[in-house]
């Protein structure tokens, strides 16, 4: 049952609508003008306000307004009125009154307004502690990391996340971009509404642009309807762009109008409408070779790095990986109702000594596995030896050296070639197998002249 305040300044109709909400178990306070309901509000916060419109001191809009400025969480307002002002209660449904009921009141019409009125309580209050939730488990201090890289990144996200900055987030797979991106987010001004997240490289092309820019009916075959893009949906929140570098070129025009003018247009529409968002961007690609292929807008890539923020591989900053490890070990022990102390110092040696080509998801799911199988207090290494070494580049050093020797830039080659074949000729992957940045391998790739024996 509720708190609900009746603000009316005829004593007839407050006790009769006190006696029927009292009657369904409701606490009930009254105040016969605008005035005196604000002082009843200061001793018996409400959740519910039942309130005239026409009174003599302080009509019904009036005290919506000062009631909705004076909380952080307001209580559910909802205006009664005679038939002849609805128009005025229209006017304080649009000033943030929840509904309206209309003199003389019905009873059951007016127990399931207030029933609606709860529900929605219920709802913004949950809705209020997930977000404060995901602000937690968001709080820049809580990135992990007390490398001087991370100390650094740390700093930077301080600045950056309370301004409205576009910001480039550049990194390995598996090195946390879409963590930061929300860092950013729920560290904003914006952390009360959508953080909307997109992969540009999942999704292909002619339906990314649907999905960003939305459409009108008859814009292409199938499209019976309107449908509201991402960047619409997103307004007054953060859309990330992962992948940027993936974006097709046509799209990535569009989206450098939307950067520049704040305005957006539907496809298929005729008309662009003002949108107000954050955009956060992340790639694992070097866009600057990608501009020099043409693969990438230059003019798109400074408009998205007003602020560059680079993560480190976590080969990296190996000071990290106990740290990382604890926390994950933390989480899972939570999430699989374990009771496992720690990790014991040979299996951090064989953590900390490990290349890591998937980076900290990679670790996160090397705990995670450790957590579920231990069978004692204790992470050993004989509960993470099978996953380092299963996900070790088995064969990849299988190469014969002849008994006259090898040139090592030959058994470089060698290495390179087969690391290729085992990925299917996918470079990025190939780099991971190696234990090697995508950049430095490409740049030896084509220096040795292999670079027509395979694909980026």
């Amino acid at each position: 049952m509720a708190d609900i305040l009746i603000v009316d300044d005829e004593p007839l109709q407050r006790s009769i609508l006190k006696t029927i909400l009292t009657e369904e178990g409701h606490e009930v306070h009254e105040a016969g003008s605008g005035t005196e309901a604000l002082k009843v509000m200061r001793k018996f916060p409400p959740q519910v306000v039942l309130t005239d419109l026409r009174m003599p001191d302080m009509d019904g809009l009036q005290l919506l307004e000062r009631i909705n400025s004076l909380q952080k969480q307001p209580p559910t307002v909802l205006i009664m009125t005679a038939y002849g002002t609805i128009s005025s209660a229209v006017e304080a449904i649009k000033k943030g009154a929840f509904d309206y009921l209309t003199k003389p009141l019905d009873k059951d019409a007016l127990l399931l307004k207030v029933r609606q009125a709860l529900e929605r309580n219920e709802l913004l209050r949950q809705n209020m502690e997930l977000q404060d939730a995901l602000c937690e488990r968001f709080r820049i201090e809580g990135i992990v990391g007390r490398s001087e890289r991370m100390v650094h990144l740390i700093e930077t996200l301080r600045k950056v996340s309370p301004t409205n900055a576009t910001v480039l987030i550049v990194g390995e797979s598996g090195t946390g971009k879409e963590l930061v991106a929300k860092a950013i987010h729920y560290n904003s001004p914006r952390r009360g509404r959508s953080f909307t997240a997109i992969n540009c490289a999942s999704i292909p092309e002619n339906l990314l642009e649907s999905e960003l820019f939305g459409f009108e009916p008859g814009a292409f075959t199938g499209a019976t309807s309107r449908k509201k893009g991402l960047i619409e949906l997103t307004a007054g929140g953060t859309l990330f762009l992962d992948e940027i570098g993936d974006m097709p070129l046509n799209l990535q025009a569009k989206l450098l109008r939307v950067l520049q003018d704040g305005e957006v247009r539907r496809l298929g529409g005729r008309e662009s409408f003002r949108v107000d968002m954050r955009v956060v961007a992340a790639t694992h690609q070097e866009i600057e070779e990608l501009i020099g292929k043409g693969l990438f807008r230059e003019d798109l890539y400074y408009r998205l790095k007003v602020v560059t923020i680079k993560l480190p591989p976590l080969r990296e900053r190996k000071e990290d990986i106990p740290l990382l490890a604890g926390y994950f070990l933390k989480r899972y022990n939570e999430e699989f109702g374990k009771r496992i102390k720690g990790i014991e110092e040979r299996a951090l040696e064989a953590l900390r000594d490990y290349h890591w080509p998937g980076n900290i998801r990679q670790l996160q799911s090397v705990i995670e596995r450790a957590v579920i199988m231990a069978d004692s207090d204790t992470i050993t290494y004989d509960d993470i030896r099978e996953e380092l070494t299963g996900m070790a580049p088995k064969g990849v050093m299988e190469i014969e050296i002849p008994s006259e020797g090898i040139v090592f830039e030959e058994l470089e080659k060698a290495l390179m070639r087969k690391a290729m074949r085992m990925s299917n000729n996918v470079a990025k992957r190939a780099a991971e197998l190696l234990g090697m940045s995508y950049k430095t391998f490409w740049y030896r790739w084509e220096k040795f002249g292999l670079g027509k024996e395979g694909e980026k």
